[in-house]
């Protein structure tokens, strides 16, 4: 029995490449993905570069060296640590933090971090891992189609001094001293 893509119903995979889509839409919302995908980018030139033969004719250049086993494990633990960043936002200072710190590291162990590409990738993704806080869920719309929700204010705008109860202080009044200036 043949099938031909003309038989089947396009609704079915559509349905399934939407499903698929959004799903992954809400996956990539609920993470600091992009700074993990960078992590993991960092790695792979840190990795690579110190393992590879470049051949020339009958040349062959091959970049070993002793900081091989270094790279390796600079390599490795990006990699790890962007698929903790994904898989585990909870840890995103931690996992930002030490990417930074390792990217450092591969300027002096692994061919300048991978040729540069690896540091600054490395760099991007710790620092974007860092920064990245979870959203809030959008309110509710209003039930009124003319009435539009109040905007609730921001935490952090305002006067510093609206935290301890007072306002701001009262300019100076005359308390009737005369400001003497020594001539």
């Amino acid at each position: 029995m043949s099938t031909n893509t003309e038989e089947l119903p396009k609704t079915s995979w559509t349905a399934h490449l939407t499903r698929a889509r959004a799903a992954f839409r809400a996956f990539r919302w609920r993470r600091p993905f992009w700074a993990g995908l960078f992590v993991m980018i960092a790695g792979l030139p840190i990795l690579y570069f110190p393992y590879a033969n470049l051949t020339l004719g009958q040349l062959t250049i091959r970049m070993a060296t002793t900081g091989g086993a270094g790279s390796l494990v600079i390599g490795i633990l990006l990699i790890v640590l962007g698929l903790a960043t994904w898989f585990q936002p909870h840890v995103r200072i931690f996992a930002g933090v030490a990417a930074i710190m390792l990217s450092l590291v591969s300027l002096v162990v692994s061919n300048f971090g991978g040729f540069l590409i690896g540091f600054f990738f490395g760099l991007v993704g710790g620092g974007m891992s860092i920064a990245w806080v979870p959203g809030q869920a959008a309110p509710a719309p209003a039930q009124d189609a003319g009435a539009r929700p109040v905007p609730e204010p921001s935490p952090g705008t305002g006067s510093a001094l609206a935290s301890f109860g007072s306002g701001a202080p009262e300019p100076e009044k005359d308390t009737g001293k005369v400001n003497e200036r020594a001539e």
